[in-house]
């Protein structure tokens, strides 16, 4: 019954992804906005599927620490959950995603369009330049960048290792940094097709203070993330 489940919210978030997929290539590709709100559609039809399919429920802790503005959210990241979860919890999403994801069927086009950061993780000390250089355009922009300092998938219980993206972000914005920690890899696994029901926890930690160096940042992201 679960495998049948699974294949039903598959159904669902494959198939509304690929429609409103190609709305937004036909009608929407040049409108910032309009590519977002159809995310976020898209977000509420896969979680409402999930939860209605599969019993996965999100519990959020700590969104009074959420800032007005624009801020980044340094979040752990152990599934494709993760992705639906921050676009349907803030406003204004700006993800930090791997350029390789631009070559994704219909859905990959449309990521720079929405004001998405591409990042080369080959490109060096240019690459980490222009990745902080447009996320603060985007926090100037009122919008949330969301950066996984992991750089993949860890499944619970693994100890990942903390890429030094987020600490050239951090020294070179002045925006909040909030970390997140999530348990999301033990309804939605790395690549598994069925769905465990239960809760998934979400939680949004109180920013970290400035001035931190290179080291203590990375510390105090570790000790969230792994305990």
């Amino acid at each position: 019954m679960h495998h049948v489940r699974s294949f039903a919210f598959n159904a669902v978030l494959w198939g509304a992804g690929a429609v409103l997929s190609i709305w937004c290539t036909l009608f929407g590709r040049h409108f910032r906005n309009g590519i977002l709100r159809t995310a976020q559609l898209w977000t509420r039809i896969s979680l409402w599927a999930l939860r209605s399919f599969c019993g996965v429920s999100l519990e959020v802790r700590g969104l009074e620490n959420l800032p007005a503005g624009g801020c980044v959210i340094a979040a752990q990241h152990q599934s494709a959950l993760d992705i639906l979860l921050w676009i349907s919890l803030l406003p204004a999403p700006a993800f930090v995603f791997k350029k390789e994801l631009k070559r994704i069927p219909l859905f990959g086009a449309l990521l720079e369009p929405s004001g998405m950061i591409s990042v080369d993780r080959s490109g060096g000390r240019k690459a980490l330049r222009d990745m902080v250089e447009r996320a603060h355009q985007a926090v100037a922009a009122g919008r949330q960048v969301v950066i996984f300092p992991e750089g993949t998938r860890v499944a619970p219980g693994v100890r990942g290792e903390l890429r030094h993206g987020i600490a050239a972000m951090a020294q070179g914005l002045s925006a909040p940094l909030l970390p997140a920690t999530t348990d999301s890899g033990l309804r939605w696994g790395r690549k598994s097709f069925q769905k465990s029901p239960g809760p998934v926890h979400i939680t949004i930690h109180p920013a970290i203070l400035p001035g931190l160096s290179r080291e203590e940042l990375l510390a105090t992201l570790t000790a969230l993330f792994y305990g």
